[in-house]
């Protein structure tokens, strides 16, 4: 029988052992929902419903559905939280805890939802995911998780990643992104010169064996917002991302994608 799983916390940290003491490679966030594929003592291997993306998670961080329910949750986009931080109340148990931007809020009406036998209310603004996405919003959207500190795995405005920072920003607008930049790369149609970016495409870096290992957002004026150290606004150009700062190339240029 296939088991799945509803995101009811704020953040779940997921690894890539079933072991606290393993490296994290991702978050869930609230509202996301995903397939039981193994199971191993107090421990649980998914593949999550929003990116395909598979890592062991602790059994007691996350609510059990069934399959109707899950499948009633793929089936569409749903509203995201838009403040940093909103509120989320569980009624049912009258508790409250706060989810960051860009969580998931299921099957709302108004500001209620219900998700098996649980019934949740939230506190915050929301975004509207269905909607044409739009260059402008991307890149305002971005501004948000500036200063935000680099944390391999993270997808909050609390620790990021580069490409859980570009993969956040997306699905703001609704558009699906894979977890990691190697991912990502896949996506889109590429751009033959620098010149034909527009603000809102993704730039792809990569390493000396030629890997792609980094992914930020173009801005206006040939500046790039990424997450390296902390999310920060760099100059880039056919070379690669200039560092003002360390007066030295620090990324080496890829390819330029766009999904407009």
């Amino acid at each position: 029988m296939n088991l799945f799983g509803f995101c009811n916390l704020s953040v779940v940290p997921c690894r890539r052992e079933p072991s606290d003491r393993s490296e994290m490679t991702t978050q869930l966030l609230f509202g996301e929902h995903f397939e039981i594929l193994e199971e191993h003592k107090s421990w649980v291997y998914i593949s999550s419903a929003i990116d395909g993306y598979k890592s062991w998670i602790d059994r007691k961080q996350y609510l059990p559905i069934s399959k109707e329910t899950f499948d009633k949750l793929s089936a569409e986009e749903y509203s995201r939280t838009s403040d940093i931080v909103g509120v989320i109340s569980e009624t049912t148990e009258n508790i409250s805890f706060p989810v960051t931007i860009g969580s998931r809020l299921p099957l709302l009406k108004g500001k209620e939802f219900s998700i098996e036998k649980k019934k949740y209310n939230f506190q915050g603004s929301t975004t509207n995911p269905g909607a044409k996405p739009r260059r402008a919003k991307i890149v305002e959207d971005s501004f948000i998780y500036l200063n935000t500190p680099y944390l391999w795995g993270g997808r909050t405005p609390f620790g990021i990643d580069c490409s859980g920072f570009t993969q956040m920003i997306y699905g703001l607008s609704g558009i699906k992104l894979s977890r990691d930049a190697s991912q990502q790369v896949e996506h889109g149609e590429a751009l033959d010169f620098p010149e034909e970016a527009q603000p809102g495409d993704l730039a792809f870096f990569d390493n000396a064996e030629g890997a792609i290992t980094h992914v930020g957002i173009v801005l206006p004026d040939m500046q790039i917002i990424h997450s390296s150290g902390k999310v920060h606004i760099d100059k880039w150009d056919h070379i690669g991302i200039f560092s003002a700062e360390r007066k030295i190339y620090t990324h080496n240029l890829r390819v330029l994608k766009t999904l407009f």
